[in-house]
């Protein structure tokens, strides 16, 4: 059988054997994290291991970590019009996100869509800061607080948005700040104490962690949403249900793997820069998104003139690559690109993303690149042959 080669790290990277080792610890213990007894404590005291964990990837306070079942789950219980700030509630009035967000934060999450505003890019992908600023001038606070939900990275390009900026703009305007760290924590430096957000959400199985759990941090406990899910008085009374000790426990270990290992994921830049060089010589008239400004380092998303990306994607496929035609979670669904509509960039095609991680080897890019030849061939054949 042909081994096949991953290049799709944005959608889920694979499961690390750390992570694994600490889930089937978990799955050993017998209590329930709440009881008080010794079962319950030993439960009690993975939580707390792997809340420190991930508070230790994102320079957070570990009271401060809220587990929940994931980033969809973070972004609806942040993006909400209601919050407390101890037991005074608080009023939101309006919310403000890029055009270019994850579909779980473009959704809006428990605003109305006419109390959703949305903040054009510029070409490559990054909010633009002049209309958030007037947008955010015009906010009636009469009505509510604003807040502002914002990426860090792209899924789709990997593009970086100017989040410091954007917060700064935000807090001259008393707004609530929500950062969706998912794509970025791990794989840049990510500190909620300097970039001085309220909240961010990341997501365990981005990082090679299990699938179905994830975290929102806060800057502190005084400012809170309104809890999603209530009952029970779990995650002090934020997130209430009997915590996913086994997915915890694979999270915590995964984000120390990422902690321990984030300056090896600056090498994918060379790597990147290497292949976007060589699939440039191999098709001229390629298109690299957000290629101009700063991305994360493992992530590659091009366009081939007259090829669709899920023509592309399943050629990939057969030639033993999986690769990606755009949000895993719109997968299935074939439809133009929200994130280069927004980039004004030439949707009819769409466009194929590769993301590389800590288990991409130097074979790997070997077979991509002569996929690629292969691939680009046939389409320039089938190019003369329409021209004939």
């Amino acid at each position: 059988m042909v081994s096949r080669v991953y290049m799709d790290y944005n959608a889920t990277a694979p499961l690390l054997s750390c992570a694994k080792d600490a889930m089937i610890l978990a799955m050993d213990e017998l209590g329930n994290p709440s009881s008080v007894h010794r079962e319950g404590q030993m439960a009690r005291r993975m939580i707390n291991q792997a809340r420190a964990q991930v508070a230790h990837l994102c320079d957070a306070d570990p009271a401060h970590v809220t587990f929940v079942s994931g980033a969809t789950e973070a972004a609806y219980h942040l993006l909400t019009p209601d919050y407390k700030m101890g037991r005074s509630p608080i009023k939101v009035a309006k919310l403000y996100i890029s055009a270019v967000e994850h579909p779980c934060v473009l959704s809006g999450g428990r605003f109305e869509s006419g109390d959703v505003e949305i903040i054009a890019v510029d070409s490559q992908g990054r909010i633009n800061l002049d209309a958030l600023q007037q947008a955010l001038s015009n906010h009636d606070h009469e009505q509510g607080l604003p807040l502002l939900a914002l990426q860090v990275a792209n899924n789709e390009t990997g593009v970086l948005q100017p989040v410091e900026k954007a917060i700064e703009l935000a807090k001259a305007h008393k707004a609530i700040t929500v950062l969706d760290a998912v794509q970025a924590a791990g794989k840049i430096e990510f500190s909620m104490g300097n970039i001085g957000a309220d909240f961010a959400f990341i997501s365990a199985h981005k990082l090679g962690g299990p699938k179905g759990v994830g975290a929102i941090i806060s800057q502190g406990e005084v400012l809170m949403p309104k809890p999603l899910i209530s009952g029970g008085g779990h995650e002090k009374g934020h997130r209430g249900g009997t915590e996913n000790l086994i997915g915890i426990a694979g999270f915590g270990a995964s984000c120390l793997f990422a902690k321990e290992n984030i300056y090896n994921f600056y090498k994918f830049s060379k790597l990147r820069d290497q292949i976007e060089g060589n699939i440039s010589k191999i098709a001229p008239d390629i298109v690299i998104y957000g290629r101009e400004v700063e991305r994360i380092s493992n992530t590659i998303c091009f366009s081939l003139p007259d090829t669709k990306s899920e023509t592309l994607q399943i050629a990939f496929d057969i030639d033993g690559i999986a690769a990606s035609s755009g949000s895993a979670c719109s997968s299935g669904k074939v439809g133009e690109s929200h994130v280069l509509a927004a980039m004004g960039a030439d949707t009819k095609a769409g466009a194929l993303r590769i993301s590389t991680g800590h288990g991409t080897s130097d074979e790997d890019v070997k077979a991509f690149m002569s996929a690629f030849e292969r691939i680009n061939k046939r389409r320039l054949d089938r190019r003369k042959v329409a021209a004939a």
